[in-house]
């Protein structure tokens, strides 16, 4: 309660401090959104969280291209048009031209965004010679995850509104690929001031972009407080503040966004969408079918480095008893990593409930009572897994009956992601939103040798077939060709069980009636770009 009560107190301050920004003007009007997690940093080149993507992406920043609001459909943005060339190895991009960078008190920019900029945000992360690319840590988990590194060949300035890349090979998922959040265009002149003024840290906790909102301040674990991007390309935002007001505890925001402390909320907890259903105040928006819950296994790590073992710990899972009681009429038992929104998508895991077979393949393994793993858990709900903590207890008691010990184990969310990529852990549950509504996504970030080195594949395992077969979905253009090179990649996936696969989930977005203009995203992200509020 004390807490709860701290955290109204600040969220109040913030709000008055948004009306003083503003002479208390009574048309100011302020947009609180109670998100779930505190960001990993204000830079999406080096995070991965959806907490960091809504709070930094779809907030500070804009990419060349974008998803047309609530479609997965690729459109214009910071590059208002491009050519590709007839063997589809050549983009050409056409960047817009006026398009002012944001200022704070640590850097005013000199100059409109251009090519430098562009050649900038894809040269840090892709060239390991690159006087930035150790900025942050030079952890760059995406691009490395999604192969954008061994995809593009060059890329050229070939005048300041003209950038050319050059590919290794056609590829389809090249657009959609550069629409994603990490390649978010960041500024090369406030890097270089604030580089050449000893500060590079500003560059990750005090951005600038060109994007629909700047960044004002920051109180971990209590708000983020926004300001309305005046000169923003696309036009001004007709809200003139937004607040992020962190609330991790799920049932807290359903208390907030009920009271009107908030007017959108991340994902309550399922037990609570019908009595927000039925708030006459209230639209609870809902999403199906592009996430994955899953439970991953460190393969560098023994016993879990033998198939046996993994698929043991799979088969002793009661999937469908966790869904029932981690998703609560909100979830599906998932037969494959794939979100079955997505073309290729499987129906059936191959590790259904058997405790029996689980205890054989353990005694064959010669590990009949000898396993003791820790199994890690995230501290804050997710999309994909609203009660991480309640799913590892059950999957707990599910390994007990079948002999294995083990250890649950989390951290802090920024911590938490930090240790995994790193492989600290032993088993570890995780998941995630699609990016794009591709199959390649999810199953690169998740699992390709790529994936390993930048620290997105948990399970850290490399298989040459299976990376073959991303290889070859990259390329094919027919859907039906697709569909069924990603069928035969999850095939492996079913006889390897790098992860078990637990759910596919329903998301939920509480928005208060008084919020116009709010448009669902396929994938779960918040942008609050046209956002209005009524009088």
């Amino acid at each position: 309660m004390k807490n709860t009560v701290l955290r109204a107190v600040l969220l109040s301050s913030s709000l008055l401090a948004a009306s003083a920004l503003f002479g208390g003007q009574a048309l100011a009007k302020t947009l609180v959104y109670c998100s779930e997690a505190n960001p990993e940093t204000f830079n999406p080149a080096i995070g991965t969280a959806d907490s960091t993507m809504d709070a930094a992406a779809k907030t500070i920043f804009n990419r060349l291209v974008e998803f047309k609001p609530g479609t997965t459909e690729v459109g214009p943005a910071l590059a208002e048009s491009w050519d590709v060339s007839p063997d589809g190895k050549t983009y050409t991009f056409h960047l817009r031209k006026g398009v002012k960078f944001q200022s704070n008190e640590h850097f005013t920019p000199t100059r409109d965004f251009n090519a430098d900029d562009v050649l900038y945000t894809f040269n840090r992360q892709r060239d390991a010679n690159n006087p930035y690319h150790k900025l942050g840590g030079g952890a760059y988990e995406y691009f490395n995850a999604l192969g954008m590194g061994s995809l593009i060949d060059k890329i050229e300035k070939v005048d300041d509104n003209t950038v050319r890349f050059t590919l290794t090979a056609p590829n389809v998922t090249f657009l959609a690929g550069i629409a994603l959040d990490y390649l978010s265009i960041l500024s090369l002149e406030q890097t270089e001031k604030m580089v050449a003024a000893g500060t590079p840290e500003l560059i990750d906790s005090a951005p600038v972009g060109t994007g629909p909102f700047a960044l004002e301040a920051y109180v971990p674990d209590s708000q983020i407080r926004y300001a309305a991007n005046k000169d923003y390309w696309r036009g001004a935002p007709k809200i003139d503040t937004l607040v992020f007001a962190i609330t991790p505890e799920p049932t807290t925001r359903v208390e907030r966004i009920k009271a009107n402390e908030c007017q959108v909320a991340a994902p309550p907890p399922p037990s609570a969408v019908a009595e927000l259903k039925a708030d006459p105040d209230i639209n609870v928006l809902d999403l199906k079918g592009q996430n994955i819950g899953v439970l991953g296994f460190n393969v560098e790590h023994k016993p879990l480095d033998d198939v046996r073992v993994r698929m043991a710990l799979a088969k002793a899972l009661d999937r469908k008893a966790i869904v029932e009681a981690v998703y609560s009429g909100a979830g599906s038992v998932a037969g494959s990593v794939v979100p079955p929104a997505q073309i290729g998508a499987v129906t059936d895991a191959g590790i259904d409930y058997d405790p029996d077979g689980a205890r054989k393949l353990l005694k064959e393994a010669g590990h009949e009572s000898d396993i003791k793993i820790s199994l890690w858990a995230m501290p804050v709900s997710r999309p994909y897994n609203p009660n991480a903590k309640r799913m590892a207890e059950m999957i707990q008691a599910d390994w007990a009956a079948v002999g294995v010990k083990s250890e649950i184990v989390s951290f802090e969310w920024g911590e938490y992601l930090k240790r995994t990529a790193a492989g600290e852990h032993d088993a570890f549950l995780l998941g995630g939103s699609s990016d794009n509504g591709d199959p390649d996504n999810m199953l690169s970030y998740l699992l390709s040798c790529d994936g390993v080195k930048g620290g997105s594949n948990r399970s850290r395992w490399c298989d040459k077939d299976f990376e073959k077969l991303l290889d070859d979905g990259r390329v094919a253009a027919d859907p039906k060709q697709r569909a069924e090179i990603y069928g035969k990649a999850q095939e492996i996936l079913k006889h390897e069980v790098p992860v078990a696969p637990i759910a596919h989930s329903v998301v939920a977005i509480p928005v208060r009636k008084s919020v116009l203009n709010y448009v669902l995203d396929p994938f779960g992200r918040q942008n609050f770009a046209a956002v209005d509020m009524a009088e």
